[in-house]
């Protein structure tokens, strides 16, 4: 709207100024709503639509009946008779060959759409509003009312320097892609939210359509005098530049300063493997650690000592069997052979022999001993 121009320049049948210049209607100043455009172009569009059904007694004209249950066949109708290759096969369902459609199409369809009278108001006005450039709308003089032939209004298009744009908008005309030309429907569907703007060639507005548009459509400070309590809608912003109205000094004025606020973000650590943590937490934790390790390494001295004496114990004992053993088998070298054994009295009992460890009970103990000892 800011950049919309309060005249038009009107143009002679030989594409020069005539000289004469027209107001710019309201109209043409109207917010622009591409949703509201779609949406009413797609309903109206429906009301042209013709009903179309397919026949009640489509794929019911073959004498089928359901064979029933006990035959390990599905219950589908099937083909009565004999002698052709269809007899005993599907039919009516819409799985089967031959069959009805699902859900066959009735004439009583809602076909029609109703729009809001006022929805299409809104729809005209913002389809003339996005004529509103520089270049559009192009207004002529009355003359161009008085053409017979369409060679004619060629010649004045191309005068106008507006031919390119008549054959740009033939030349955009595509065709359907897949199947949809089989059914009349051969173009591509035309979107005219995406495309909106088209060129609008008016006659003069001294007896025509722009001196018109103002009783059609009326102003936003007078009511429309050809329809009954129609304004036309107005602009959520009057002005769209933002970023100047924000720097404006007015604006900045009245705002307050801006308010940073600094979030430091902490690193969580966990206290069971971090001292320095601990100790934040419980700073008794230092005495109970120390203290710990101080008994860990009374209780390994007195580990140490007791498998040391116990190591010199089996040592000794060890050792003073194989002196025992030695002086035995000497004494029985040196035995003269007239010498007799003296019996013992019968009073004294013989003392038990003590058990000797064997080599595996020995390296066990080794190996028990070593372990210990490794910290």
């Amino acid at each position: 709207m800011a950049c919309a121009c309060p005249l038009i320049v009107v143009y002679s049948e030989k594409g020069e100024s005539s000289g004469k210049n027209a107001t710019l209607p309201a109209v043409f100043k109207a917010p622009i709503q591409l949703v509201i455009v779609n949406f009413v172009h797609t309903n109206l569009r429906k009301n042209n639509r013709q009903p179309y059904a397919v026949s009640e007694l489509a794929e019911h004209q073959t004498s089928a009946d359901s064979w029933g249950t006990g035959r390990a066949v599905a219950r589908i109708h099937r083909v009565q008779g004999g002698g052709t290759d269809l007899s005993g096969q599907g039919a009516f369902g819409n799985m089967c060959q031959g069959g009805h459609m699902f859900a066959p199409t009735k004439t009583w369809h809602r076909w029609h759409c109703r729009v809001n009278t006022t929805q299409k108001r809104y729809a005209i006005s913002s389809a003339l509003a996005a004529s509103e450039v520089p270049e559009l709308p192009l207004v002529v003089e009355d003359k161009v009312e008085g053409y017979k032939k369409t060679k004619e209004a060629v010649q004045l298009l191309k005068k106008l320097k507006a031919w390119n744009d008549i054959k740009k908008v033939c030349a955009s005309q595509r065709m359907r892609a897949g199947k949809g030309k089989m059914r009349n429907q051969r173009a591509s569907k035309w979107d005219p939210a995406s495309s909106i703007m088209r060129i609008m060639v008016s006659s003069r507005p001294s007896a025509t359509s722009l001196v018109l548009l103002y009783e059609l459509y009326g102003t936003w400070r007078k009511a429309a005098s050809l329809k009954s309590n129609y304004n036309l809608p107005m602009h959520k912003m009057m002005n769209t530049d933002l970023s100047r109205i924000l720097k404006s000094p007015e604006i900045q004025r009245a705002l307050r300063a801006p308010h940073k606020k600094i979030h430091h973000s902490v690193l969580k650590k966990n206290p069971l493997k971090n001292l320095r943590i601990m100790l934040k937490l419980n700073p008794y934790a230092k005495t109970m650690c120390r203290n710990t390790i101080l008994c860990q390494a009374s209780n390994y001295k007195l580990r140490v000592k007791k498998l040391e004496a116990a190591a010199e114990a089996l040592a000794a004992k060890s050792g003073k069997g194989a002196a025992d053993k030695k002086s035995a088998e000497s004494k029985k070298e040196k035995k003269p052979v007239d010498v007799k054994k003296l019996k013992k009295p019968a009073g004294e009992k013989s003392k038990p022999a003590e058990k000797k460890p064997t080599t595996e009970e020995k390296n066990l103990l080794l190996k028990t001993i070593k372990i210990c000892l490794i910290p």
